[in-house]
């Protein structure tokens, strides 16, 4: 199991990164961290929601509210281009991490890009 404190230093770039790929909305992005982590990030309404609502108030994502045919009304985010540019530099620090921890462990390091 992830620590909590590893989930949500790593909600705001998991975030960023899935709404890179498209406009989303709030369940079907937990849907989408569990996927990606194979059910090792659960994450709940109470770790998914006060991120965007931050990363809504720092311009890096805007919301819209939608009612898609046969459904019910949802809000859905998409990336800014603010939210574009921090997650350019989300990456290159958790790839500078990333490279650390592995010199520590005795692994090899990713390259950064």
């Amino acid at each position: 199991m992830i620590s909590k404190e590893l989930i949500g230093a790593s909600a705001r770039p998991v975030l960023l990164s899935i709404l890179s790929r498209g406009e989303s909305y709030g369940y079907a992005i937990l849907q989408r961290v569990q996927e990606l982590s194979g059910g090792s990030l659960e994450w709940k309404d109470g770790t998914l929601y006060p991120v965007l609502h931050r990363l809504e108030d720092e311009g890096l994502i805007a919301s819209t509210w939608k009612k898609p045919a046969g459904e019910r009304r949802r809000k859905y985010y998409r990336l800014t281009p603010a939210g574009e540019r921090a997650l350019a530099t989300e990456r290159r620090n958790w790839l500078e991490v990333d490279s650390v921890l592995a010199i520590l462990w005795g692994l090899e390091p990713r390259v950064s890009t």
